[in-house]
């Protein structure tokens, strides 16, 4: 169960990094996380099974994309359990988020969390992204740890437009036996270093859009 020691250290990461909680969150994420344990008996949402380990790795991690988000409209591409989605949602209230992901189990866990959560600006989409046409664009799709960058960015290809903000969530980078080398058709805004709150592990944040001067 969520405790007191949890909670503050969920506010005190998310201060951190700049995330502007109001009050009540820190506690509802920390019922994210017992949500997430709970169902994670019985389904494989994730190989974290300590509390203040899915903090800093999940929640924090999450949590630390928040200033690259643009627009109203974000998609979470390879959601899995609903990471970086269902924290990036409950901080953002006033954004629609989807959260994409082609296993029906977890999503069926993401639209749980949501609703336990009270999270409505979220909805699921049961799909491999490649396969998607959605009826308008997205104005920023996020990735984590989904696939090699130049794998996902031609598999999102059909839900990017001209305008719409990549963020790649990555954890070293270069990619180990990768390159820095931006896929042809894309070009990369921003490049920083990431630094997650008591996570002890190397993150980088990469914003990327498409050139339309080079279509790929």
């Amino acid at each position: 169960m969520a405790t007191p020691q949890r909670i503050d250290a969920i506010a005190q990461g998310a201060t951190l990094l700049h995330v502007p909680l109001v009050a009540g969150d820190a506690a509802r994420l920390s019922r994210l996380i017992d949500e997430l344990l709970h169902w994670n008996r019985a389904h494989n949402l994730t190989s974290l099974t300590d509390p203040d380990a899915i903090v800093t790795h999940h929640i924090l991690d999450s949590l630390s994309a928040h200033a690259d988000l643009a627009g109203a409209r974000i998609a979470d591409v390879g959601t899995g359990g609903g990471f970086p989605g269902l924290p990036l949602a409950l901080a953002n209230p006033s954004r629609q988020f989807t959260l994409i992901d082609s296993n029906a189990k977890k999503l069926s866990f993401v639209a749980h969390a949501a609703h336990e959560l009270g999270l409505t600006n979220v909805r699921t989409e049961h799909d491999r992204v490649e396969k998607l046409r959605p009826l308008q664009p997205y104005d920023t799709v996020i990735t984590r740890a989904f696939a090699p960058l130049s794998v996902q960015l031609k598999l999102l290809s059909p839900v990017v437009a001209l305008a719409t903000r990549v963020v790649a969530m990555k954890g070293r980078w270069p990619e180990k036996g990768g390159s820095e080398e931006i896929p042809r058709g894309w070009r990369l805004l921003e490049m920083r270093r990431v630094t997650v709150p008591r996570l002890d592990a190397e993150r980088h944040i990469l914003i990327l859009q498409r050139d339309r001067l080079q279509p790929s």
